[in-house]
């Protein structure tokens, strides 16, 4: 009886990690310029053309509806291919919850690629880049992602590069699954 609930809940738990779009995610944690960081790379392919895509990424003010965590962003102030960004969302390591407040600015290189720097906020370094490459094969699109950051609260060091993993394989798969929806 007890095999059996365990292979149900096992079972149960794979369910949504097979309706997700594959996802290639690295997480190191290093000494930088910044003190100690943790380098981010994801990937992952969608069937939408870049063009897409673009619009999706750069609808900053509805990333809230399929990003995990992000609770609300707001354009500040935009100037061409560059913004300011507020982003309120959450962390969540081990069984705590912490609110995160971020101001980043944007700068757009139209259909492909999206830098992202902090401008103020709870992180004590944050840099990240989109790039969307165009797949001729199929007509999709690779989406790269890459990232330095450093929180300014404490993250385990052992546990740190697991939990950031688990987050950014979380983020990037709704994101994936978001780009892939034809709406």
């Amino acid at each position: 009886m007890i095999a059996r609930l365990c292979f149900c809940l096992m079972m149960a738990a794979a369910l949504p990690a097979l309706a997700q779009p594959a996802v290639d995610v690295s997480v190191e944690r290093v000494d930088g310029a910044d003190g100690k960081v943790y380098q981010i790379s994801a990937r992952g392919e969608v069937a939408a053309a870049p063009a897409a895509v673009w619009r999706i990424l750069t609808d900053y003010e509805r990333m809230p509806e399929f990003v995990p965590d992000l609770r609300s962003a707001r354009v500040i102030s935009r100037s061409g291919d560059e913004a300011v960004i507020e982003q309120f969302g959450e962390a969540r390591l081990l069984f705590l919850r912490r609110e995160i407040r971020l101001v980043v600015q944007v700068r757009e290189q139209p259909i492909t690629q999206i830098d992202i720097s902090l401008v103020d906020g709870d992180m004590r370094v944050y840099r990240c880049t989109w790039q969307l490459v165009p797949v001729a094969q199929t007509g999709g699109t690779r989406v790269l992602y890459s990232g330095t950051l450093a929180p300014k609260f404490h993250v385990p060091g052992m546990l740190g590069s697991n939990l950031i993993r688990g987050d950014i394989e979380k983020m990037m798969a709704a994101v994936l699954q978001r780009l892939d929806r034809t709406d």
